[in-house]
C-alpha cells in the first residue's frame, strides 16, 4: 500500500503520535522530564527532517516508535525515553556524540553512543559487523543496561515495519532477531516482547507455517473463547465467595510456540493440546503474597484435577529473571489440559515489564536479584577480550534460553543454573579459583565425574587440589560461558608456560649440537618444521610434539650448504618479527565432528568456502552428506534458526595439541609397590591423564591396562620406555581394546 500525505498531514501526525508517546508512559514525567524529552524529539525531528522510512513514511515515525515501546511496554524513564528519540541521530545524520554529550549530557550521550552501530567495517564482512554490533551494545552494559533494552525497542519496531524490504533482507534480520534478539528479550524478562518477536520472526523465515497457523487460530478463536469462558465460570463463583480481587485473562499460545511444539512432538495443530493458558492475577489481601497464590491454587484444584508433574512454583524460587508466578495444568471441561498462571499484580508488572518493573518494586538492601547476578556475570565475561565477535556470541548465547535447574550448595544454599549444566559449571558459578582448582565432586554424597550432568534437587559439593590445572578435555562438557572463558583463558596461560619451558629445552639441546640460539636459527627451525611464529616452535618443543630426534634431523639437513640454501629458499617467511609474535598457530591436520570428534566424510559449503583453522558447524543435507559452513556464514544464521537438529559440531583439530587416548598392555614381576611406581611415572608426565588402570596379580605375576590421553606418539614413546625401566615390568605394549 502506497504512502501519500502531504507536509500538513504529516506535521499533524507527528504531533499527535509525540502526545500520545507522554500520554502512555508507565512512569510518571516530572516537568523537566517533560522538557528533556521536548528537547529530544524537537532535534530528532530536525536531523531526521530530510530523511524517510522505505515505506515512504517520515522517518521521524521510526524514533517515536521506539520512544513508545520504550515507555509503555518496557517502562523505562524520561533519559530513556529521550535516548529513544535520539539512537539514529548519530548514525545516519551530522550530530556527533561529543553533540549530544554538550546538549543532553554524559548518560544520553553514552546510551546513544552504545546505539551506534559500527560503520568503518567492510560491507562484505555483513556478518561479523552484526557480532561486532552486538558485542559493542554488550560492552555499555559496564555502564548502562537501557542501551539494549532501546535496541530491542529498536529491533521490534523494524520487525513490525518490515513489509515493504526485500525478501532476502527481511529473512536475514528475522533470522537474526530469532538467534539473538528474542532470547535476549527474554533473558531481560520482557515476555511480550519475546513472543512478539518470536511469532514475526516465523513470518518472515516460514511465512507458509505462519500464515497457516494464523489461520487456524482465527478459525477456532470462538471456540476457544467459549471454552475459557466456560472454564472461568466455574472459578469465579469459589472466588468471589473467598472475598479474592482478582482478573481471568484468557491467553492463547503463540504462533511460534506452537510450531515449535508441533516440530518437537512431530503433531500438527489439532493435536496440539495446551494452546491455551488462563492468568488470574488477584490483588493480595495481606503482605504475604504466596500465601494467597496458593489458596487460589487449591480453589482451582477443587474444581479441576491437576497433573502434579506439572506444577511449577516460580513464587518460592523465581526464576532468574526476576519472574514469578505458580503454574499448574488441569484437566478442564470435555477432557481438555488447560495452563493455569496464578500471579499477583505485583508478579504480573514484573512478568510484563521485566527488568523496569523489577527495579520499582525493589526497596533497600534487598539481596541480589537472579537477574542481576546475571548482568553481573555477563560483565565479567564481557571482559574476556581473547574471543573474537563471532565467538562470544556464540558462547554469550549459551546463557540466553537455557531452561534453568536449581541446585543446593553444600549449606543448603539454592544456585540457579542452565538445564544441562554440569558438576564443573557449579564449581565455576561458585568462584573461578574453586573452578579451575576442581578435581571431583560429590552430587548428594557420592563422588560424580566432572562431567556428570546435574538436575534440579541435586546437592553438590566440590573437591578441590592446589596443584589441579584445567585442561582442553574439560571445555567439552561445560555450557556455561563464563566457565568456558575461564577455561580457554587458563588453558592459554598454560600454552605460555609450557612454550617457556620449550625454550630452555631448545636452548639446552642446541648447546648440546654445537649450534648457537639466535633469531636466524630460531627462524630455520621455525621453517623446518613449517610454524609460522617462535612462540609455536617453543610451545611444540616444551610438549613433546618435536623431540631431540627431529632436531638431530634438522642439524644433519642444516649442515649439507647446498640443501639448506634450498630449502631456506623455498621456505624462506617474509617477516622477520617472527620472535616477537605470542600466539600459538595451530597447524590443521583434520576436521572432527560432534563430541566424540569423529572424522566423516564431509565437503566445504560453497557460499563461504572455509578454510582450515576457521570455526566452522556441519550441516546434513538431505542429498549431499554433511556440508561443512563457517559460523559467520551468510547462511549461518538461517540454518541455525531453522534446522538446529541438522547442525553438527565441528572443529579442525591441530595433532599437536590434540589429546588421543591410547591402551597400554603391561605385564610382569608383581614386585612390591609396582602399580605405584607406574603412576608416578603417568603422573610426573606432562599433560598425561588416566583414564582407567585395572591391575592383577596372581602367584608372582601381574597383568593389566591402562587407558591414557596423551598429546602425540612421541609422548607416548617416552612414557612406554620409563615404564620398562620399572622394576619387574618386563613388557609394556600398546593395544587397541581395553
Amino acid at each position: 500500500m502506497s504512502y501519500n500525505a502531504t507536509i500538513e498531514e504529516e506535521n499533524k501526525e507527528i504531533a499527535s503520535r509525540y502526545k500520545n508517546l507522554l500520554k502512555g508512559t508507565y512512569q510518571t514525567l516530572s516537568e523537566d522530564d517533560k522538557k528533556l524529552i521536548r528537547k529530544a524529539f524537537d532535534i530528532s525531528v530536525e536531523a531526521h527532517s530530510k530523511q524517510r522510512r522505505k515505506t515512504g513514511e517520515p522517518y521521524i515515525f521510526h524514533p517515536i516508535a521506539v520512544a513508545k515501546i520504550v515507555a509503555d511496554e518496557i517502562g523505562l524513564g524520561a533519559t530513556s525515553i529521550a535516548a529513544a528519540l535520539l539512537h539514529d541521530v548519530v548514525e545516519d545524520t551530522h550530530y556527533t556524540i561529543d553533540d549530544m554529550e554538550r546538549l543532553f549530557g554524559e548518560n544520553i550521550a553514552r546510551i546513544v553512543s552504545g546505539l551506534t552501530k559500527i560503520s568503518n567495517l567492510k560491507q562484505e564482512q555483513d556478518y561479523s559487523i552484526q557480532a561486532e554490533n552486538f558485542r559493542k551494545m554488550l560492552l555499555t552494559l559496564h555502564d548502562d543496561v537501557r542501551v539494549i533494552l532501546i535496541k530491542i525497542a529498536d529491533r521490534l519496531h523494524n520487525m513490525q515495519t518490515m513489509d515493504s524490504m526485500p525478501p532476502h533482507k527481511q529473512v536475514k534480520i528475522a533470522s537474526e532477531t530469532l538467534y539473538i534478539y528474542a532470547p535476549l528479550a527474554h533473558r531481560l524478562g520482557l515476555y511480550n516482547i519475546k513472543t512478539e518477536l518470536e511469532d514475526l520472526g516465523l513470518k518472515y523465515t516460514e511465512p507458509d507455517v505462519y500464515q497457516d497457523i494464523l489461520t487456524k487460530i482465527k478459525e477456532s478463536k470462538e471456540d476457544q473463547q467459549k471454552y475459557i469462558d466456560s472454564f472461568t465460570g466455574i472459578l469465579k463463583e469459589a472466588l468471589n465467595n473467598e472475598g479474592i480481587k482478582y482478573e481471568i485473562k484468557g491467553r492463547f499460545k503463540s504462533i511460534f510456540s506452537i510450531r515449535r511444539k508441533m516440530r518437537k512432538q512431530n503433531v500438527t495443530f489439532d493435536e496440539v493440546y495446551d494452546k491455551f493458558a488462563i492468568r488470574i492475577i488477584y490483588e493480595p489481601t495481606s503482605v504475604d503474597e504466596k500465601f494467597d497464590a496458593w489458596k487460589i491454587y487449591s480453589i482451582v484444584t477443587d474444581f479441576f484435577k491437576p497433573n502434579p508433574a506439572r506444577l511449577r512454583d516460580w513464587i518460592s524460587q523465581p526464576k532468574s529473571t526476576g519472574y514469578e508466578a505458580l503454574h499448574i495444568t488441569v484437566i478442564g471441561p470435555q477432557a481438555k489440559w488447560v495452563e493455569v498462571q496464578i500471579r499477583s499484580n505485583r508478579m504480573d508488572e514484573i512478568a510484563e515489564k521485566g527488568y523496569a518493573a523489577h527495579f520499582k518494586y525493589k526497596q533497600g538492601s534487598v539481596k541480589e536479584n537472579g537477574l542481576e547476578g546475571w548482568l553481573n556475570r555477563l560483565k565479567e565475561s564481557l571482559e574476556n577480550q581473547s574471543l573474537d565477535a563471532v565467538d562470544f556470541v556464540e558462547d554469550f548465547k549459551l546463557n540466553l534460553y537455557a531452561k534453568e535447574i536449581y541446585v543446593f550448595t553444600p549449606k543448603g544454599d539454592l544456585k540457579s543454573l542452565p538445564k544441562g549444566a554440569s558438576a564443573l559449571d557449579f564449581a565455576f558459578s561458585v568462584h573461578t579459583d574453586v573452578g579451575l582448582k576442581c578435581r571431583g565432586a560429590k552430587v548428594n554424597g557420592k563422588l560424580v565425574p566432572l562431567s556428570y550432568e546435574l538436575k534440579s534437587g541435586d546437592q553438590v559439593e566440590v573437591l578441590t587440589a592446589t596443584n589441579n590445572k584445567p585442561n582442553v578435555r574439560w571445555l567439552d562438557f561445560v555450557i556455561t560461558a563464563r566457565a568456558r572463558a575461564k577455561i580457554k583463558s587458563a588453558l592459554k596461560a598454560e600454552e605460555k608456560k609450557i612454550a617457556e619451558e620449550g625454550k630452555a629445552i631448545l636452548q639446552r639441546k642446541l648447546r648440546h649440537l654445537k649450534i648457537n640460539f639466535s633469531e636466524k636459527v630460531i627462524h630455520e627451525l621455525a621453517s623446518y618444521f613449517g610454524l609460522k611464529t617462535s612462540f609455536d616452535l617453543f610451545f611444540r618443543i616444551g610438549n613433546g610434539a618435536i623431540d631431540n630426534t627431529q632436531l638431530k634431523e634438522f642439524v644433519a639437513q642444516r649442515s649439507n650448504s647446498f640443501m639448506g640454501f634450498i630449502k631456506s629458499t623455498f621456505r624462506r617467511s617474509p617477516s622477520k618479527e617472527i620472535l616477537e609474535k605470542e600466539e600459538v598457530t595451530n597447524k590443521y591436520d583434520a576436521l572432527v565432528f560432534g563430541k566424540e570428534e569423529q572424522t566423516l566424510d564431509y565437503t566445504l559449503a560453497k557460499c563461504c568456502s572455509p578454510i582450515p583453522g576457521d570455526k566452522v558447524f556441519g550441516f546434513v543435507t538431505i542429498n549431499e552428506g554433511i556440508k561443512v559452513h563457517k559460523n559467520d556464514c551468510p547462511n549461518a544464521i538461517s540454518l541455525q534458526s531453522n534446522y538446529a537438529y541438522r547442525i553438527m559440531p565441528a572443529k579442525w583439530i591441530d595433532s599437536t595439541k590434540q589429546e588421543f587416548m591410547a591402551i597400554l598392555h603391561l605385564s610382569g614381576l608383581d614386585n612390591k609397590g609396582i602399580v605405584n611406581n607406574i603412576t608416578r611415572i603417568i603422573s610426573n608426565s606432562m599433560d598425561v591423564f588416566i583414564h582407567s588402570i585395572n591391575i592383577s596379580g596372581d602367584d608372582g605375576v601381574f597383568d593389566g591396562k591402562l587407558s591414557l590421553s596423551v598429546k602425540n606418539k612421541n609422548q607416548l614413546n617416552k612414557l612406554i620406555n620409563s615404564m620398562k625401566q620399572v622394576e619387574g615390568v618386563q613388557k609394556v605394549e600398546r593395544v587397541n581394546t581395553l
